[in-house]
């Protein structure tokens, strides 16, 4: 019985705690709709006229996005407003087409929406000029019936998309999330970093805020490079990644020539100062060779890490099956971006501009890491 009676408490605590949860959000709903009603309200009652003649503006705290909306038409400009503040949507206003231009060198919007068919200055001059100033910018064109098809032709000229009158309350904020969608995944797409794939020796000469990956050479997930040579021995190496997460190299030690390695294990070693960082071995085998220069001049596994840096070259034990756990080409792009990712969003997160390299052994290249961490975009040899 008493069993019995700590189950129904716990049931009616969850439920009570799922209405309560459920009516706070709708009350936060209610009253963030009640506040961008008051910026419809308050918006009308201010003077832009030394802005423009025409604007009337509508600022919504925490907006999704700043829109720009021009038309000769004040019923069709009173419709966006109302339609997109409620929204969530910033939004300005302008009866024509210089008014709008004038707007755009002086404000960030996020979007702009222009009638087709206007005086003095009509929706494809609009779109022509307003690409022209903010390349940034996403225009969108609204048109009437009968005019579909020149509003499809204002796209050759940099619009987006465009929107037809009369429209329904959600056909037009259907349209304005999918616009801010595409907008958000673009801006992220940009932010990205670049990667590229390139001959070895081109590693050299790559731009310092870009990343290169070595044409025809394998990644392990410990951030070294395998490179299978003819004679089916693989040459092996830091990556690119590894290089710029590291900076400078002041030594490296490599293993003894004869020695046996297995995949996931130290291979070779750099430092700099107290700072040591141990490099895996992407695959097992026998160390055949290994590079002299380094021990002469360290700079070269940074300065040159897919030709002259070479740090090893390595008779593999069962190069057949240990390649499955290697990426190769677009996979290594993909994941390079994201592996890059991970280390400005950690960093951030820790308000460090850069780790100790313990740190960055741990999280990226360090014990562990290249054996027990999940492949995915594995390419096979060939």
């Amino acid at each position: 019985m008493t069993a019995l009676l700590m189950i129904l408490l716990v049931v009616f605590f969850v439920v009570a705690d799922l209405i309560v949860r459920t009516t706070t959000k709708r009350m936060a709903a209610a009253r963030e709709q009640r506040e961008r009603a008051a910026v419809l309200t308050s918006a009308l009652r201010l003077d832009f006229a030394s802005e423009a003649k025409s604007l009337k503006r509508a600022e919504v705290p925490g907006a999704r996005a700043r829109i720009l909306a021009v038309d000769d038409e004040p019923v069709i400009l009173d419709s966006f407003r109302k339609i997109l503040v409620l929204a969530g949507f910033s939004v300005d206003t302008v009866e024509s087409g210089p008014e709008a231009l004038t707007l755009l060198r002086a404000h960030p919007y996020d979007f702009l929406f222009t009638d087709l068919k206007m005086p003095e200055m009509d929706g494809v001059e609009v779109v022509k000029a307003a690409r022209h100033l903010r390349p940034d910018l996403d225009v969108v064109v609204i048109t009437g019936y009968g005019t579909i098809e020149s509003a499809v032709e204002t796209m050759q000229f940099g619009a987006v998309d465009y929107a037809q009158k009369p429209f329904t309350e959600e056909e037009l904020v259907n349209l304005a999330k999918r616009l801010l969608i595409k907008r958000e995944a673009r801006i992220a797409a940009q932010l990205r970093p670049a990667v590229r794939v390139v001959a070895p020796a081109m590693a050299e000469s790559v731009a310092a805020g870009e990343y290169c990956v070595p044409g025809g050479a394998f990644v392990s997930p410990g951030h070294a490079w395998a490179r299978i040579d003819p004679a089916g021995q693989v040459w092996t190496g830091l990556d690119d990644f590894a290089r710029k997460a590291l900076g400078t190299v002041e030594r490296v030690e490599l293993p003894a020539v004869g020695a046996r390695v297995r995949r996931g294990e130290p291979l070779f070693t750099v430092r700099r100062g107290d700072q040591v960082a141990r490099i895996l071995a992407p695959l097992s085998g026998e160390v055949t060779q290994v590079n002299e220069e380094l021990k002469r001049a360290a700079r070269l596994v940074t300065e040159s890490p897919y030709d002259r840096g070479w740090a090893c070259l390595v008779r593999p034990a069962d190069l057949a099956a240990e390649l499955e756990g290697l990426r190769i080409g677009k996979p290594v792009v993909a994941w390079y971006q994201d592996e890059i990712a991970r280390l400005r969003d950690e960093l951030a997160a820790a308000g460090r501009p850069e780790w100790a390299w313990a740190d960055l052994e741990r999280r990226f290249f360090g014990p562990g890491v290249a054996v027990n961490a999940p492949v995915t975009g594995t390419v096979a040899a060939g």
